[in-house]
C-alpha cells in the first residue's frame, strides 16, 4: 500500500489542469443582405438561364447542381422545376384571398381610407408587398404628398434590397430609402431619410456627397419637417432574421440548397429518359442518308440517335440494325424526387395545397395533419398583417390630418380574415355528422359550421327550417291561457318586476296583507 500512495502523491504534484483558452472561431458570410435578396429574386423568376448564370458568379456554390459545369461532351439540360415561385403565389392568395374589408371604429376614417386606398391601389400594392416579404424579407411602405398627382398621401411599396432599417434600443429610428439612377453617363445615390418628424435627402455619385439640387433627378427634391409622432413610413416583415438583426427572412434563405438538389433530382430523371431511348447500332452500309443531297444523316442526340458500326464485307453476311433498350429505374429517381420535395416544402407548405400529390396511399387524416403546415405559414402572414396595416392605416390617415392642420387622432381598426378552407367539405360532414349524432351539436350549429362565411344568415336560417321539415322536427308553440275565462287573468314576470308593484295576499286568519313581489 505504501507503493500505491507514493505513486498517487506523486501523480498530484505533476498533473496540473489548466483551463481551456478561448479560441477566436472566424465565419465569413457568403453575401450581403442586398446580394441575398438579388439571389432569392432570381429563384422566384425561376429562369433556368438566369439561375445559372446566378451560380456561375457566386464562388460558395461550385459543388452545387447550378454551379457545376458539365464536362465538354457530356453536357446535361438543366431543368428548374419553378417551385419557389409556386409556394410564394399560392400562400399569397391563400392569405389574401380570405381577408375581409377593414373594419372601423368611426365611418369617416373608413370613408377616408377607401378614398386613399383607391386613390393608391392598395389591393395590388398589399398583393406585392406580401410577395417581396416572403422572397426578399422585408420592405416599408413610404407616404409622401405631390399636390399634382393626387390630392390623397401617395402610398408606394420600396422592396427590402432598397431600403435600410435603423434601429435605437430595439424600436425603429429611421428607414433610408435608396435610388440609384443614371444621369449624364454618370451613376447617383439618392438617399432619403425617413425619420420621426423629418424627411431629409442626400446625394451621392460613388463616395463623395453632392448638393442635392445638383442633378436634373433630384432638383426639385426638399428636406422637410413635422409632427415628431409621425414617421412617414411602415416597414413590414413577416418573419425574423436571424443573420441581419432588425431585418425580415426570406423562406427561401433556410431552402436554396433544397431547391437546387430538387432541380437535380428532376433534371437527371429527364437526362436519363432522354438517355435511355432506344438505341441503334446501324452497319455504315445501311446509314440513313439525307433524301435530297444523298449524304449521310449526322446523328442527333434528341430525335437521330444511332452509333454507326463497320459493314460485315465477308461472303453471305447479312448486314442487321441492333436495336437496344436501356432500363430506366423509375423507382429509385422517384424516390429520390419525392424526398427532395418533401425537404423542399418542410416547413412551408403542404404538398396538396400546391396542388400535388405524392403519396396517394395516405388517408384523409394523414392529409390533414400535413395541411395543418400551410395553415400554421399561412396564420403567421395574417397576425404579421393584422399588426402591419393599421399602423399604416393610422400613419397616412393622420399624415393626411397634419397635410390639412387638423389634429392627430387614434384610428380604430382591425383587420378581419375569413376561415382557411383547412378540411376538405367530406371530411367537415363526416365531422359534423358525428358530433350531430352523438348529441352535442344542434341542426343550427352543424350547418353554420358546414358552411360559415360562404353562406349569408338568411340562406343559413332558411336551410335550418328545410332541414327540420325534412326530418320531421315541428317547431312547438308556447301553450296557449284563455285569459278572459271567469275573470281569470294572467301577468308576465317580468311585467311584475318592472312595475314592482304590491299584490293582496291571504294570510292564515282570513285576512290581507300587503307583500312586495321581486323577481
Amino acid at each position: 500500500m505504501g507503493l500505491v500512495n507514493m505513486i498517487r502523491n506523486g501523480m498530484r504534484s505533476f498533473l496540473r489542469i489548466e483551463k481551456a483558452q478561448p479560441s477566436a472561431i472566424v465565419i465569413n458570410e457568403e453575401m450581403t443582405f442586398e446580394d441575398n435578396a438579388a439571389k432569392n429574386r432570381i429563384w422566384y423568376r425561376g429562369k433556368s438561364y438566369e439561375l445559372q448564370q446566378l451560380y456561375s458568379q457566386l464562388s460558395t456554390t461550385r459543388l452545387s447542381f447550378w454551379g457545376a459545369h458539365s464536362t465538354p461532351g457530356q453536357e446535361i439540360r438543366k431543368i428548374h422545376t419553378g417551385l419557389p415561385g409556386i409556394i410564394v403565389k399560392v400562400l399569397r392568395d391563400a392569405v389574401l384571398y380570405d381577408m375581409n374589408d377593414l373594419e372601423f371604429e368611426d365611418s369617416k376614417h373608413e370613408d377616408l381610407w377607401d378614398d386613399i386606398a383607391q386613390d393608391n391601389d392598395f389591393k395590388k400594392q398589399l398583393k406585392e408587398a406580401v410577395k417581396d416579404a416572403l422572397v426578399i424579407g422585408d420592405g416599408a411602405f413610404r407616404i409622401s404628398f405631390d399636390s399634382t398627382v393626387s390630392q390623397y398621401p401617395i402610398i408606394e411599396w420600396v422592396s427590402g434590397e432598397r431600403i435600410q432599417i435603423k434601429n435605437k434600443r430595439g424600436r425603429l429610428h429611421e428607414v433610408v430609402f435608396t435610388t440609384r439612377f443614371d444621369e449624364n453617363k454618370q451613376t447617383y445615390t439618392l438617399e432619403e431619410h425617413y425619420g420621426f418628424g423629418y424627411v431629409t435627402n442626400k446625394l451621392y455619385r460613388g463616395d463623395a456627397e453632392l448638393d442635392i439640387h445638383s442633378t436634373e433627378y433630384t432638383q426639385d427634391v426638399n428636406d422637410f419637417t413635422f409632427d415628431k409622432h409621425l414617421i412617414l413610413c411602415v416597414p413590414f416583415s413577416i418573419f425574423e432574421s436571424d443573420v441581419e438583426r432588425g431585418r425580415g427572412e426570406s423562406i427561401f434563405d433556410r431552402k436554396t440548397d433544397t431547391f437546387d438538389a430538387l432541380d437535380e433530382s428532376w433534371s437527371q430523371w429527364m437526362d436519363a429518359l432522354r438517355s435511355g431511348r432506344t438505341k441503334e447500332y446501324i452497319p455504315e452500309s445501311l446509314l440513313p442518308r439525307d433524301p435530297r443531297t444523298g449524304t449521310f444523316m449526322k446523328p442527333n442526340a434528341f430525335d437521330n440517335r444511332f452509333i454507326k458500326i463497320a459493314s460485315d464485307r465477308a461472303e453471305g453476311a447479312s448486314n442487321e440494325i441492333t436495336l437496344q433498350q436501356a432500363n430506366i429505374p423509375h423507382e429509385s429517381y422517384l424516390a429520390t424526387y419525392i424526398t427532395a420535395l418533401d425537404l423542399a416544402l418542410q416547413g412551408i407548405v403542404s404538398p396538396s395545397t400546391i396542388g400535388i400529390d405524392v403519396k396517394k396511399l395516405d388517408n384523409a387524416e394523414a392529409q390533414r395533419e400535413k395541411e395543418k403546415t400551410t395553415l400554421y405559414t399561412r396564420n403567421t402572414i395574417v397576425e404579421a398583417l393584422q399588426e402591419f396595416i393599421p399602423q399604416l392605416v393610422n400613419m397616412t390617415i393622420n399624415s393626411f390630418n397634419v397635410l390639412n392642420r387638423r389634429p392627430i387622432e387614434e384610428i380604430t381598426v382591425n383587420v378581419p380574415f375569413g376561415e382557411y378552407a383547412n378540411p376538405s367539405f367530406e371530411s367537415q360532414v363526416e365531422t359534423v355528422a358525428k358530433a350531430k349524432t352523438s348529441g352535442i351539436m344542434s341542426i343550427e350549429a352543424s350547418v353554420d359550421e358546414l358552411y360559415g362565411d360562404s353562406k349569408d344568415e338568411q340562406w343559413k336560417s332558411e336551410e335550418v327550417i328545410r332541414l327540420k321539415s325534412e326530418q320531421g322536427i315541428s317547431e312547438v308553440d308556447e301553450p296557449y291561457v284563455n285569459t278572459d275565462l271567469d275573470g281569470f287573468s294572467v301577468e308576465r314576470g317580468d311585467e311584475l318586476a318592472s312595475e314592482n308593484h304590491e299584490q293582496e295576499l291571504p294570510n292564515e286568519n282570513g285576512s290581507s296583507e300587503s307583500t312586495s313581489q321581486h323577481e
